[in-house]
């Protein structure tokens, strides 16, 4: 992945402001804590490189302090940087003093740089597009993409998609792009204000024509998200935040993953989702941040309700392909759990120790009236359930209707499967074969003494 545009520092200044200065009207700010992070284009890079991906970052700058702070974080998160270092230039450096979450004041210290700003020299655009999949163009209007058409144009003589996060009133210069990426008031400064909603379908199909472009992603704020695509109905995304914490950077993280999805040969609309989840997850966060790859599917599974809780088979299924896609262990254990108790509490998180994810089977009411008796389950199946997924160690909870769970256990083929210290040996535990003969393990807990529901029942 290639990122080209403006770099900037983005520093924060954090303490606590406990008093007004009797020298004007305004908080005092005693300083605990100095902040710095890549902003722009280099936030973007980050964002890639935090959801795995090769980031290239090709940036100009200034030859100051400035810029070897940039460098130095940016190669820390592994990005290949090449930062193009202009004496005659100053770093972009937005500081803002913040106390207790709150942002009290930005100060930019910046200056116009087109005109003292080197090209990108033929050589070295040969060298990094023939390297990449994908190109991001990030636009801060800071003089970085005067050459936008010429990349643009090479781009795609290559077949490679080009995504643009706009600046300005003049989008001519991004004509042939893949996609554009602009928030309704960049979109409206170029196709009009958009009173309705079919106006906004209407205009930025016309923009898409003019530009031969193949699709625009304009972000709404809590309007959320709409795609719209070359000879294709429009998708509209809700906004995901359920809380709006800060929204500086969020479109570095828009369009870094719809560049990482796109590059994994996801469909427009998919990547779209995905960038709307990611958009949600890091509105959430303070300052100048990123989404890793763990966060946004954690995202994507708890919108499905995969993540965690009572699953259907089929639902469970398909959470652990997920699962296991990221390497992780799953471990299985099943019985009545009529009464939760201790001996049981303890025993699962035992299990949990054991691997990364915990599935619990529960037997459903008709399977445990078969093996205990007409005077049980004393809690019905739904409600066993709702009390075990609300268990820290527990991840998805599943329930079964056979007398043992050997069908779950050959559809799932968990990589341990446990039980309690009351079991004598491996052998006696149901489905033992199954599990050892696809080269997964069973193994027995310790034994919690003088608990189990059939002693609750008599005492009470």
């Amino acid at each position: 992945m290639l990122v080209v545009g403006d770099v900037m520092l983005d520093r924060y200044w954090e303490g606590p402001a406990a008093r007004i200065s009797p020298e004007a009207p305004v908080p005092v700010v005693n300083i605990e804590q100095v902040l710095e992070y890549p902003g722009g284009a280099g936030n973007v890079a980050l964002n890639l490189a935090a959801l795995g991906s090769r980031a290239s970052l090709l940036a100009p700058c200034g030859d100051d302090a400035a810029a070897d702070i940039l460098e130095g974080l940016l190669n820390a998160a592994s990005v290949d940087t090449y930062l193009q270092r202009v004496r005659s230039c100053k770093s972009t450096i937005k500081l803002r003093v913040m106390s207790r979450q709150q942002q009290l004041i930005r100060l930019d210290f910046e200056e116009p740089k087109a005109a003292n700003l080197p090209g990108i020299t033929p050589d070295l655009m040969e060298t990094l597009l023939d390297r990449c999949s994908v190109i991001v163009l990030s636009d801060y209007a800071k003089g970085a993409l005067v050459q936008a058409p010429e990349l643009i144009a090479a781009s795609r003589e290559r077949g490679i998609p080009v995504l643009v996060d706009p600046k300005g009133t003049d989008f001519e210069r991004y004509r042939g792009a893949y996609m554009l990426t602009p928030n309704l008031q960049e979109l409206e400064s170029v196709v009009g204000h958009c009173e309705h909603e079919s106006d906004l379908i209407t205009q930025t199909d016309q923009l898409i024509k003019e530009l031969e472009l193949e699709a625009v992603l304009v972000t709404r704020g809590e309007a959320g998200m709409t795609l719209l695509r070359k000879n294709q109905p429009e998708v509209h995304l809700p906004a995901q935040a359920r809380e709006v914490f800060d929204v500086t950077g969020a479109g570095d993280t828009v369009i870094a993953t719809l560049a990482a999805a796109i590059a994994s040969d996801t469909s427009l609309e998919e990547a779209a989702a995905l960038a709307n989840f990611a958009a949600g997850i890091v509105v959430a966060k303070a300052g100048t941040a990123t989404v890793s790859e763990p966060e946004l599917r954690h995202a994507i599974l708890a919108s499905r309700g995969y993540d965690r809780g009572t699953l259907t088979v089929e639902q469970l299924e398909l959470a652990i392909v997920d699962a296991r896609r990221h390497q992780e262990r799953i471990v299985f254990t099943n019985g009545c759990f009529d009464v939760l108790h201790a001996g049981h509490v303890a025993y699962l998180e035992q299990a949990k120790q054991l691997g990364d994810r915990l599935v619990v089977a529960v037997n459903s009411d008709k399977s445990v009236r078969r093996l205990k008796g007409s005077g049980r389950p004393i809690n019905p199946s739904d409600r066993r359930m709702a009390v075990l997924a609300g268990l820290e160690s527990v991840d998805w909870v599943v329930e079964f209707d056979q007398d043992t769970p050997h069908e779950l256990l050959s559809a799932l083929k968990p990589d341990v499967i446990v039980k309690g210290g009351d079991y004598p040996d491996k052998e006696s535990v149901v489905g033992w074969e199954i599990v050892e003969a696809y080269g997964g393990e069973v193994r027995i807990l310790d034994y919690v003494a003088d608990v189990s529901t059939s002693k609750i029942v008599d005492q009470l």
